[in-house]
């Protein structure tokens, strides 16, 4: 499984299918391992992530970290959390502001792929409207809004979560449930999945 695992990263990080529809040269990002338990799916990589290449790298990480109830060395030094976004590359920022919406072709080509190379993973949270929509279908709720105060309904394996950006600032004042509820369940969750010993 190590194998077909390597395999597939290797190959999502030569990945240039979008080259020329790209404003820059394409570079992949993704964050896994055989050891993985807890996925973070996100939309895509920001300019920030995209200049690192590591995941998070940026004040959205900063959010998401303490939301998990890690702190940095964890998150990049745990092998059991890992990080694949919807698509693996920067899109790019919209001339109003934010960045454009990460492409499904991204998904379609390599997300069922890397999906079936981690059969250890027990929990994905899905960050953002874009990832939810991708990966609940049908079963997402008609806005990001919804889909997160569902979660109770998406079971233990998925968790919704609304996307950690600074851009989401009022959005978290206008929803004080979000942290009252899902935040708690979300630490103990990393915690339990941390705590464990794999047999």
């Amino acid at each position: 499984m190590t194998t077909d695992l390597d395999a597939v990263v290797a190959d999502i990080r030569a990945c240039r299918a979008c080259a020329g529809a790209l404003p820059h040269t394409p570079r992949p990002v993704v964050w896994v391992s055989p050891e993985t338990r807890l996925l973070i799916c996100g939309q895509a990589p920001g300019r920030r992530v995209h200049e690192s290449g590591r995941p998070f790298t940026d004040p959205s990480g900063d959010r998401l970290r303490d939301w998990m109830g890690v702190d940095y060395e964890t998150f990049y030094g745990d092998p059991r959390i890992g990080v694949a976004a919807q698509a693996f590359c920067y899109p790019g920022t919209a001339p109003k502001g934010g960045d454009y919406p990460p492409p499904r072709r991204c998904a379609e080509l390599w997300r069922p792929r890397l999906l079936e190379a981690l059969p250890g993973v027990e929990l994905t949270l899905l960050v953002g409207g874009y990832a939810q929509a991708w990966a609940l279908g049908g079963r997402a709720k008609a806005n990001m809004t919804e889909t997160v105060r569902a979660w109770r309904d998406y079971g233990p394996a998925v968790l919704p979560l609304p996307h950690p950006s600074w851009r989401n600032t009022a959005w978290l004042k206008r929803n004080p449930w979000f942290e009252a509820e899902v935040l708690p369940h979300l630490r103990q969750r990393v915690r339990a999945l941390r705590e464990r010993a794999d047999p």
